[in-house]
This record gives C-alpha cells, sequence and structure tokens, in this order.
C-alpha cells in the first residue's frame, strides 16, 4: 500500500524530523511539502531531504493569502499523489494516533473496512505551563488534553482525512475532500470508529458542519492528535510567522485558550517513541541533515530571543502565562454563577 502525505509548511524547521520520521512508522511513503517565505532554514533541511529521496519540497504556488488550498489543487497534478493508494493531508503539528493492530494506517484502513474515506477527529493537546523550547520529540512532551467528547462547548469536533485513490473526488479539502454532486453514487467513508460519517457531513449539507462531526464514540480505531500550542516559546515564534494579521491588532488570546484545555491525560501515543526515536536517528544519519535540524533549532531559539524584546511579546507572554485554562465559554460560565477563575501558571 503506498500512502502518502501533503502538508504546507512556513518556519516548521525544529519540528519537520519528528513529523516525518512519525509518519514513516504509522506507513506513510511519500511525503509532498509545500513551502513559503522561510526564515528559520525549514527549505534548506527540506531540500536536504529531498536531494536524499525522502521528500517532495516544492514552492508554494498562491499569489495571494491562500497557501493551503492552492498547494493542494497543485499537488493534483503531481506524480507522487497520483501514484497514491490513499493520501493523507495534515499539518506538521497533526499526528494520527492509531489504536488497532499494529498502530499504522494500514491497519487502520483494515479496521474500518477498506473505505474510500476515513476522517478522524481532533483532540487538542494543551501547553500545560510548558515554558521554553526543547529540541526532542513532541508526543512526548504534551500529555494534557480536553475531554474526548466535547472541546469548548461543542461536540462537534474537527477531523483530518484520509482518502483513497478512487475517491470521487472534486477538490481537495484542509479538513476533508469533497466529491463530485451527482455523478456517482457517495463515498464509503467513515469515522475513526469505523462508522458511517454523518450524512450532513458527507454530502457538506450544513456550513457549520462541513468540517467536523459529533466525537463521541468516533476515537475508538484512532484520534489525532493536535499539538497546535507547543511550548510557550514555540508558540511565540508562531505568532510572529503565522499571524499576518498580527500587525497593528492587539492580540487575542482566545486560540490559546480554546485549546488549552488540559482537563485530561492522554499518554498512549507515547507508545510510539522508540520506533519514532529510532526513525528521526536514521534521519539525521544523513549528510548534512542533522547539521541543518540543528540550524533551524538554532533559528527558532533565535527568534523566541529577539521577539521577547519587543515590548508587544513581552505583553503577549505575560498575558498567556496567566490566562485561564478554561475556554472563555467556560470563564464566561463561572463569572455568572460567581466562581474564580483557573490561571495557567503559578
Amino acid at each position: 500500500m503506498r500512502i502518502a502525505a501533503v502538508t504546507c509548511v512556513k518556519n516548521e524547521g525544529p519540528f519537520l524530523l519528528e513529523w516525518i520520521a512519525y509518519n514513516r512508522v504509522i506507513g506513510v511513503r511519500d511525503h509532498l511539502f509545500y513551502s513559503n517565505d522561510c526564515s528559520d532554514g525549514t527549505d534548506r533541511l527540506l531540500d536536504r531531504l529531498a536531494a536524499h529521496g525522502v521528500v517532495a519540497h516544492l514552492a508554494n504556488p498562491a499569489e495571494g493569502r491562500n497557501y493551503q488550498m492552492e498547494a493542494l489543487k497543485h499537488a493534483r497534478g503531481q506524480e507522487m499523489v497520483h501514484a497514491a493508494d490513499w493520501l493523507w493531508v495534515a499539518d506538521v503539528d497533526e499526528f494520527l494516533n492509531i489504536h488497532v493492530g499494529d498502530h499504522s494506517i494500514p491497519a487502520l484502513i483494515a479496521a474500518c473496512g477498506d473505505p474510500q474515506a476515513i476522517s478522524v477527529s481532533f483532540r487538542f493537546f494543551a501547553n500545560a505551563g510548558v515554558t521554553r523550547f526543547e529540541d526532542r520529540p513532541v508526543i512526548g512532551q504534551f500529555t494534557r488534553c480536553h475531554a474526548p467528547d466535547l472541546w469548548c462547548g461543542e461536540s462537534a469536533i474537527e477531523v483530518k482525512t484520509l482518502v483513497r485513490g478512487d475517491f470521487p473526488l472534486q477538490y481537495y479539502g484542509a479538513h476533508r475532500p469533497f466529491h463530485k454532486p451527482n455523478k456517482a453514487a457517495a463515498p464509503v467513508w467513515k469515522d475513526g470508529a469505523g462508522r458511517d460519517v454523518p450524512e450532513a457531513f458527507l454530502r457538506a449539507a450544513n456550513k457549520r458542519r462541513i468540517r467536523k462531526f459529533p466525537a463521541k464514540g468516533a476515537r475508538s480505531f484512532a484520534t489525532l492528535n493536535h499539538y497546535a500550542l507547543r511550548s510557550l516559546d514555540s508558540y511565540l515564534v508562531k505568532n510572529d510567522r503565522g499571524d499576518v494579521n498580527r500587525e497593528n491588532r492587539e492580540f487575542d488570546d482566545s486560540y490559546w485558550r480554546e485549546r488549552n484545555d488540559g482537563a485530561c491525560e492522554e499518554r498512549s501515543i507515547l507508545r510510539m517513541l522508540p520506533k519514532l526515536e529510532a526513525q528521526i536517528a536514521a534521519l539525521k544519519a544523513l549528510p548534512g541533515v542533522a547539521e541543518l535540524h540543528a540550524e533551524c533549532v538554532r533559528l527558532h531559539r533565535a527568534r523566541r530571543d529577539a521577539l521577547v524584546q519587543q515590548a508587544r511579546y513581552q505583553a503577549m507572554q505575560a498575558q498567556l502565562r496567566t490566562a485561564s485554562t478554561l475556554p472563555p465559554g467556560e470563564d464566561e460560565l463561572l463569572a455568572r454563577i460567581g466562581a474564580a477563575p483557573v490561571l495557567a501558571l503559578p
């Protein structure tokens, strides 16, 4: 079975090897990366990995700000995508945690009955008070997350989707594919427990549920671990590189607070660490890879050091240190009943 992953990156250099290595452990053979405007060595590391045949690396073709959708449109014409039996569209902070068989994508596909698509529900992993960036696997550093069936008071939680090569594709979306209407029978489409996805989601009939559906019972076979925050250091760098609207705008901590709910501990993915670390070591053994990874780490830390000298990032850092670990809606409820907020750090 040939499985390919497609992703878009900007300044993700320190995290590339872990994501590639993890995907290889679970059965991904090919990786297609699109990058844009990198200043931390991401593009140079990807070029070196491409020279070794580990990944394919292309400049993002987007002319405006719609980087992901333009890249996914472009990817349809790539031989790597045409040759794949299955395509996995995900981000570098998302890890497919498979609970069946040998914990591989083929095992998940088999458990689901070999459908044409499998949509796996997110579980957001909290920062949990981790301040300093460390150059070691993210999946081993963060184990606190929200309750499995609810996120920010919503029972419907976003998904990412594995897509089989014969899916009746109209176009790829970042969270799910869209199929050609009225030209073929609806595709066989399962959730992360091997159940049929809800009809409204399958047909994209409800705009509010176009990329999510109720998560209750949907993770028996697989969970999508989403490490959107990582360390406070890395979150500052993420804000600097990723939010083109940040300049001249007051900082809003809602993204952080919505994803920093550490009500539960979830450690099942730690079973993958030995194989993951062996794969990372194999990648670093390729000529030039370890050195370029180290350069990405150095530049990541240097950018962190530069940001914390700026008043607005000092204020952001202070605000996040003291932000409630409860989602905004829960804090509003507590305020109405007169309870005290919960703070993230002492």
